[in-house]
């Protein structure tokens, strides 16, 4: 399954596609490109502390719940879009982060060096064991997306590919839907209007609700 923020939205975590490509108020632009990090490192380490500490706050929600029973009857890889840890708070045991994960920082220097942290801050000086400065372990606008090709096979032998939380807006991430067998079944569940899944089955509801609606009638 691919997930998105819309499951996030509703244990109350925000993405800069709510408002106008802002994110907590903040340009995408200033806290999630390599070139912001480059000109004000204070700013792009402070936001994602900010989100470390929110995070930590945040609950589950009965979506992540609701996937994470489906592996009592079924095989079941979650492919998501967010850095947040919910899927696995809530109970799914194999999931593949796209775009990185809050918890973990990474050398800037040398990015197979790779930390968890938690929810512990990274401030300046904060540094590797090769003397370079720790970033957030996340994939920002214009950085390859390293574990685009583990989701892709995923994707390519699914039986079934279930899509929650995101309208398929943002690339590559959006390209994994062409990569389903064209005999294999797309169900989306999301409020919005679906780009890019013209024979999926859609369900225009909100995560929890439509996931509760679609496992009923398994």
């Amino acid at each position: 399954m691919l997930t998105g923020a819309g499951i996030s939205a509703e244990s109350g975590l925000s993405t800069f596609r709510d408002n106008g490509g802002l994110w907590e108020q903040h340009s995408v632009y200033d806290v999630a490109t390599p070139e912001a990090f480059a000109r004000n490192q204070e700013l792009v380490l402070r936001f994602y502390n900010e989100r470390r500490r929110q995070l930590q706050e945040a609950e589950p929600n009965p979506a992540h719940r609701l996937l994470a029973s489906l592996e009592e009857r079924f095989r079941v890889t979650v492919v998501t879009q967010n850095v947040d840890n919910l899927h696995e708070r809530g109970g799914s045991s194999n999931v593949i982060h796209l775009h990185g994960e809050l918890t973990k920082a990474r050398s800037s220097g040398y990015p197979d060096l790779v930390y968890d942290i938690g929810y512990r801050d990274i401030n300046p000086g904060d540094t590797c064991e090769r003397g370079a400065q720790l970033r957030p372990h996340i994939v920002w606008f214009g950085e390859e997306v390293p574990m685009l090709a583990a989701a892709a096979d995923v994707v390519s032998t699914a039986d079934h590919l279930l899509i929650v939380g995101t309208s398929l807006q943002v690339y590559p991430a959006a390209g994994l839907v062409h990569e389903v067998g064209l005999d294999v079944p797309i169900t989306v569940i999301d409020p919005g209007e679906p780009a890019s899944v013209s024979r999926a089955n859609v369900i225009r509801k909100g995560a929890s609700e439509g996931l509760a609606d679609w496992i009923a009638q398994l």
